[in-house]
């Protein structure tokens, strides 16, 4: 039997637009976001992952579950232990009608060093199976001073176009357009709870005392949490440095090629005008064989773009831990001044 025209049609339409459908919010329920707030504690001084589970519905990706992964390990053994216990483990959700969609990762991170190669090789892992993926980065260090250091990143569809032909030349970047701040995309978060459990939250909202959480919020010592990030604002200041010596090692091996391709070049026309003289042939003017005329392979910008977005963002967490730090300063005066 035959199916009807319009409703091909229909189907097309609709095929085509989900495809084209951009990833606009991540929605979380709020136990998922407790899950791996907990999970980052435990461990907050090793860098820990694991699998977000959801839907992917139209322009959001909905976040519904999640399970931690075990401790990495340099042993193939216990690697694939860990990616056995994914399996089993997302089968053991499937039999007991939990989604178990794969929609991304999460991991902890310490003051943006999420910044890494790495992490965009496991964006492209994860590409080849899921149409589109997030990973949810969570930052104790940060969220300590006061804010929910929570936030999600996809790569951006231009620069995995050029992670894919593995070219990060100057000519692709400018023509791609693609800047250092192009590499990640943020996608805003929406928390989303059910209606038992916001009537629940509000009960206990009127019955919470005040715990010593509260007054610590109210301290003003951010030493640490500054001193750390100069820290590695300098360490990163360095590998930047050290990536634009590569550059201008490039330049200077370019520059000193042409000179001697202009020099050969001078000789060689000299040499054609003697033998056009003398009624023979004159000779090419250029020799693929020369060393001088083989192209100097240029350095790839993407670890110095990895370091500026993580100079950058080092910046900006000093930037706000210290006005935060002045607004409580001037508070405090007002109130001892009172």
């Amino acid at each position: 039997m035959s199916s009807n025209p319009m409703t091909r049609s229909f189907l097309q339409v609709a095929a085509t637009e989900e495809v084209a459908s951009p990833l606009r919010v991540v929605q979380i329920e709020g136990l998922v976001i407790l899950k791996i707030i907990k999970h980052c504690k435990e461990f907050s001084q090793a860098v820990v992952t694991g699998q977000l589970l959801g839907l992917d519905v139209g322009s959001v990706l909905e976040v519904t579950n999640c399970f931690p992964f075990p401790t990495r390990d340099d042993d193939e053994e216990i690697e694939a232990d860990g990616a056995n216990y994914q399996l089993e483990m997302m089968r053991c959700l499937r039999e007991v009608n939990v989604d178990n969609n794969t929609v991304g990762w999460y991991q902890s991170n310490l003051l943006s060093s999420f910044l890494t190669v790495e992490v965009i090789e496991t964006f492209m892992n994860y590409q080849e199976n899921i149409r589109r993926c997030v990973c949810i980065i969570y930052d104790p260090s940060r969220s300590n001073q006061g804010v929910l250091a929570l936030k999600a990143l996809k790569l951006s569809d231009s620069f995995m176009d050029l992670y894919r032909n593995n070219n990060f030349t100057g000519e692709k970047l400018r023509e791609k357009n693609l800047t250092w701040v192009d590499i990640f995309e943020e996608i805003p978060i929406k928390v989303s709870n059910s209606a038992l459990i916001s009537a629940f939250m509000t009960e206990l909202e009127a019955d919470t005392p005040v715990t010593q959480c509260d007054y610590d919020r109210l301290s003003l010592s951010t030493n640490p949490f500054m001193e750390k990030n100069v820290e590695f604002l300098i360490g990163c200041m360095d590998d930047l440095s050290m990536e634009q010596q590569k550059f201008q090692f490039y330049y200077r091996n370019l520059s000193r090629q042409q000179a001697q391709q202009q020099a050969w070049l001078q000789k060689r026309r000299a040499e054609n005008m003697a033998r056009k003289a003398a009624g023979e042939e004159p000779l090419p003017e250029e020799d693929p064989s020369n060393p001088i005329f083989k192209p100097v392979p240029e350095p790839s910008r993407l670890e110095s773009y990895l370091f500026t977005n993580q100079v950058s963002n080092y910046c900006n967490q000093i930037n706000g831990a210290a006005g935060q730090s002045f607004s409580r300063l001037y508070l405090m005066k007002a109130l001892h001044e009172d």
